[in-house]
């Protein structure tokens, strides 16, 4: 049961970190650099619009980045590595 269980939480923490790298890349840096692929929001949707979804991208990230560490230290305790 234990093993299933790390498995399972293995592969969520897997998925986590995808989510986690694709929403770094797609956020507006100081430069304008990989954010571009997200798509030109300042011009199409106004600059209103942009911010938002900087700010949505932004917290998608902490709340992500939270998760991943947590779901990393429960797995490493889990698999008797921590003990």
């Amino acid at each position: 049961m234990n093993s299933i269980l790390s498995i399972v939480i293995a592969v969520i923490d897997i998925l986590v970190s995808i989510g986690l790298v694709m929403l770094v890349i797609f956020q507006e840096g100081n430069s304008k650099g990989l954010g571009a692929i997200g798509g030109g929001a300042d011009t199409f949707f106004g600059k209103s619009k942009g911010r938002t979804m900087d700010v949505l991208l932004k917290r998608l990230t902490t709340v992500l980045a939270i998760v991943f560490a947590v779901l990393t230290v429960a797995l490493y305790l889990m698999t008797g590595r921590g003990a």
